[in-house]
């Protein structure tokens, strides 16, 4: 039985011309078709999330905003995450101009990459056939089509974490520290995205090449060594650099609490995420002063196993969930036997390594979590259903493979169902087709066919169909759909979404006001969501008091006052929305003693020049 599960394809260096003539067009199409599912009507999201996008418009207009990834072209405080993300999307935007299609489209061109990078990584191992299926069910994953047609980071961390996959099944052929380094590298640059959350893959890549490369145990130790020190260089050079630079002269560091990049990493973006803390509060996220949370959708909803299958993440990314740890499963136990080094094996232990780390950490996390992070699973039970699927198809004249993928179908159709159900008032006929056809198809697989070709072609056809049907409805559904906001979700709208908007609705007789001035900062507010609407409605520079909470201290109070005594910023608009308390409270009630209070299109507005 592992022979046969663990038989290898033609060599994956293989000229096109040595691999089957419908290869290279299959590829192409599917390139194609996914290129046209996330560019379909991209500018219908407008600026998307609205913080990132002006943190983008910041770095067209300042170097030195575009290396920190500031949220103001003036330099005050920095969005809460690392640049790397930014960095792409602002050279995008400076080289095509700032608008909502510069601002999406790098995340749309991510996207087909990382369809592209799953095929190749899947073909390496399993051949072609099992490389296409895996990159169309990457993109037919609703969280994908979501995520990758939006500006938030994760569309580069996804890329990322493919291409370090990718390298790591490269250096398990032959033992290459060379592309293991590649790999540390690009989880490096994963980390300058989206700092910890990169390194969950780490354990599965690392225990994947010191079981299986193909040399002795203390060359394979001293490769991983390689490997991490690529890792520390590839993210530690910008750490480095942000400690080094003298504070007065860079941005504050958004979302720490000593303007320290690496203690953001270890805190609010490290620990904090795992265990709570002040701003990781998991379920109960304080907003504009009251609770968003308690189980809201938009924050994860309950902790625990159960929670990748819940009201929060299951319709992003479960699908094929179910189907994926059954073919883990059964993949590991029916090659136990085979060599060390074999190379499905190894690829199990990639993508089943990488699946239930990050599974298992986001379904336990006790600080700030959002549905949209399921992203960063869908590549793994992608290439997990098409590898253990693909080779039990192969090893069907077993009874023993039979079953397992009867079992991974009817999985599938009956969780799909359930799925559906969640909205039985959107495509209601789906959910019943899906299971009644799965059931028939999984009686068929498990008892048996004729072996005539024509037989074998529709059933193979009908696996597929049921396999996907129900991930590409909601795929197609939320591509029709606009998203904005900081918390998007997949699929048709409910009641029960959750998540908040950025407050875009920004008046726009305040652009307009801010748009005519022509001091360093066009006004100041509270907190980065309002200022970041505040700059997308004027094109102005604008300081987000107190950053994403409203409690950074960036800028403090005696910095303020400098500002305006130099004449820097022309207004200050009443009523941000960030947490209560802290500079901007001080800020706020500074302004309100010493200026005259106006209303400009229904927000209160003080001008700080005279």
């Amino acid at each position: 039985m592992s022979t046969v599960l663990s038989a290898r394809p033609a060599a994956p260096d293989a000229p096109d011309r040595a691999r089957p003539r419908w290869v290279r067009p299959s590829v192409f199409g599917l390139l194609a078709l996914t290129a046209v599912l996330y560019f379909w009507n991209l500018t219908a999201s407008g600026f998307g999330n609205s913080f990132y996008a002006a943190a983008v418009q910041s770095g067209t207009q300042s170097v030195k905003a575009w290396l920190f990834g500031s949220l103001d072209a003036g330099n005050v405080i920095t969005v809460d995450k690392p640049p790397a993300a930014l960095w792409v999307g602002t050279a995008f935007a400076r080289l095509f101009g700032f608008s909502s299609f510069t601002v999406l489209a790098p995340q749309a061109l991510m996207g087909v990459a990382s369809v592209g990078l799953l095929y190749l990584t899947v073909r390496r191992v399993s051949g072609p056939l099992p490389g296409l299926l895996a990159g169309a069910m990457l993109a037919l994953t609703p969280v994908a089509a979501l995520m990758f047609r939006f500006n938030n980071p994760d569309a580069l961390l996804t890329l990322l974490l493919i291409a370090g996959a990718y390298c790591t099944v490269r250096a398990i052929e032959k033992a290459s520290p060379k592309w293991l380094v590649f790999a540390g590298v690009a989880l490096g640059f994963g980390f300058l995205t989206k700092m910890m959350q990169a390194f969950l893959v780490l354990p599965a890549f690392a225990l994947a090449y010191l079981i299986a490369a193909p040399t002795g145990l203390g060359k394979r130790l001293l490769h991983l060594v390689y490997a991490g020190i690529a890792v520390v260089v590839s993210a530690g050079w910008f750490v480095a650099l942000v400690e080094i630079w003298p504070s007065a002269s860079r941005p504050y560091v958004g979302g720490s609490t000593g303007n320290s990049l690496l203690e953001l990493a270890l805190g609010y973006n490290g620990l904090g995420r795992i265990v709570g803390g002040q701003g990781n509060g998991g379920g109960m996220v304080v907003m504009g002063g009251g609770p968003a949370g308690g189980g809201n959708t938009a924050f994860g909803g309950s902790s625990g196993l159960g929670r990748m299958f819940g009201a929060s993440f299951g319709t992003e990314v479960s699908w094929l969930l179910p189907a994926a740890l059954i073919g883990l499963a059964a993949g590991l136990w029916f090659t136990r036997r085979a060599a060390r080094t074999d190379r499905t094996r190894a690829s199990l232990m990639v993508w089943g390594g990488w699946l239930l780390v990050t599974g298992l950490v986001f379904s336990f996390m006790g600080g700030t979590v959002h549905p949209y992070y399921a992203v960063q699973l869908a590549p793994a039970i992608a290439a997990l259903v098409a590898i253990s699927g693909h080779a039990l198809w192969r090893g069907r004249a077993h009874t023993a493979p039979r079953m397992v993928l009867g079992g991974m179908i009817a999985a599938t159709a009956v969780w799909d169902f359930i799925l559906l159900d969640r909205t039985p008032d959107w495509f209601p006929a789906l959910r019943w087709a899906i299971v009644v056809l799965g059931l028939l198809v999984s009686t068929l697989v498990v008892v048996g066919v004729p072996r005539a070709r024509t037989v074998l072609i529709a059933l193979a056809a009908a696996i597929v169909v049921t396999l996907g049907v129900g991930t590409t409805g909601y795929a197609v559904e939320t591509v029709s759909l606009p998203h904005s906001g900081s918390i998007p979700t997949s699929g048709p709208r409910t009641d029960d979404m959750g998540g908040f908007g950025m407050m875009d609705e920004t008046s726009a007789a305040v652009g307009q006001l801010l748009g005519g001035t022509t001091t360093k900062w066009a006004a100041a507010t509270t907190g980065s969501q309002s200022a970041a609407s505040l700059e997308l409605a004027s094109g102005k520079s604008v300081i987000a008091i107190g950053g994403w909470s409203g409690r950074d201290p960036a800028p403090t109070l005696e910095e303020f006052k400098q500002y305006v005594a130099a004449g820097e910023v022309a207004y200050y608009v009443d009523g941000g929305r960030g947490g209560p308390g802290g500079r901007s409270s001080d800020i706020s009630d500074w302004v309100a003693a010493n200026f005259t209070a106006t209303t400009v299109g229904g927000e209160t507005v003080y001008q700080l020049t005279r």
